[in-house]
């Protein structure tokens, strides 16, 4: 695949739960979005960047909602959904997915910042349809097969100082 270069159409997509529960579970930290941005478009031009969150009813969620869009994220908020029995759930995996295939005509580069395994599979196709595949997350709780699917991934594990506010 295509080595980086300042020409290149990137879009980042974060799957926000993914790495929030990441960061919190090894480090007690937060995500540094403008790092993560900063340096997974290193210089490229951004197409779009795009954080896939899920409204909680916390107290601070707008103000992170309204500093993503200050960072330059759209924020794509999906309220959780309780069930009968009490259950919670809300992902974007398809979300995501759709968004992905739908920008991959208009980028050389597309920056998943997840752990998912099962982004796998649309990093295959995304790389089948020639579209560099980036991938941004924490080793440890990053899925071997989402890495091997991507042409590079990003360890944010290695620099924690830069990535965890």
């Amino acid at each position: 695949m295509t080595e980086i270069h300042p020409g290149q159409r990137v879009a980042m997509l974060v799957d926000a739960q993914n790495l929030y529960h990441t960061a919190q579970s090894i480090y007690t930290r937060n995500i540094d979005y403008s790092a993560l941005l900063e340096k997974g478009v290193q210089g490229r031009e951004l197409t779009r960047a795009i954080a896939y969150v899920i409204r909680a009813d916390s107290p601070e969620e707008e103000s992170f909602f309204e500093a993503l869009e200050d960072i330059g994220f759209e924020p794509k908020i999906k309220d959780i959904k309780t069930f009968s029995d009490g259950s919670k759930k809300a992902d974007w995996d398809v979300g995501l997915s759709l968004d992905a295939v739908t920008l991959a005509k208009k980028v050389d580069t597309m920056i998943l910042c997840t752990g998912d395994g099962d982004f796998s599979r649309l990093c295959s196709h995304l790389r089948h349809e020639g579209v560099r595949v980036e991938v941004m997350g924490f080793e440890s709780s990053t899925a071997d097969e989402l890495v091997e699917a991507t042409d590079r991934f990003i360890d944010l594990s290695e620099r924690p100082e830069t990535f965890l506010l």
